[in-house]
């Protein structure tokens, strides 16, 4: 299974969300979603930006031969469905729910523009969002090409410690309280869940990292 991943570093939900604007607050709803639920197919209409205010979204596509490719995880105060908002008339990858009370607060196009147009810090942040989210991509894509399963895995530990890492004050540990399941990771890194529990244990036995099913600790920093 191929796969690509990307994090980013702000909730950018805390800042995005209608509810934080009066004019849009009074006719606006969350939407629900259980697990295995699509947000949106290829080839739908492209007319909504998509915050996630609680759950997980995997997003993705089918290859020729009918493979998943996944291309992302995201998790709360992510956003998804962004390229509407440069002018995508039809989706290139399909949205799905992945936990079974995912809810998504989802943003008109036209009232993205509106709030974009009337505050310049709201539009710069955006566009700023967007560039570093394709500049991943492509760096993503370049080790999937390139490099080892290994690796994409200690490429992978490198930016998740970014997002969800705090040093241990008592060991010197990072250490990494992160949102992902091993199938998730596995999926991210474009690998079997297998083939990452061996390469995890390798990392273990090398007394490079520790790990459990809520955090990943390491003793060296990668």
């Amino acid at each position: 299974m191929s796969a690509i991943w990307f994090f980013e570093d702000s909730n950018l939900f805390n800042i995005l969300c209608p509810h934080k604007f009066r004019e849009y607050k009074k006719n606006h709803d969350f939407d629900g979603y259980k697990k295995n639920d699509y947000i949106y197919f290829e080839d739908d209409f492209a007319n909504k930006v998509y915050l996630i205010e609680k759950g997980k979204v995997k997003i993705g596509y089918y290859a020729e031969d009918g493979e998943e490719v996944v291309k992302a995880i995201l998790t709360r105060g992510e956003i998804f469905g962004e390229k509407a908002i440069l002018g995508e008339d039809k989706r290139t990858e399909f949205a799905q729910s992945i936990d079974n009370s995912t809810s998504i607060c989802p943003v008109a196009v036209d009232t993205m523009h509106c709030l974009m147009r009337d505050n310049q810090s709201f539009s710069l942040r955006i566009y700023k969002f967007i560039g570093m989210r394709f500049k991943r991509l492509e760096r993503r894509l370049q080790l999937l090409l390139f490099k080892d399963t290994k690796t994409r895995l200690l490429e992978f530990l490198n930016e998740l410690q970014e997002d969800y890492g705090h040093c241990c004050p008592d060991t010197g540990d990072m250490v990494i309280e992160h949102p992902y399941t091993q199938k998730d990771i596995a999926n991210l890194i474009g690998t079997s869940r297998p083939t990452l529990n061996i390469i995890l244990n390798e990392l273990k036995e090398s007394n490079i990292l520790d790990f459990n099913r809520k955090e990943i600790r390491l003793k060296i920093v990668v």
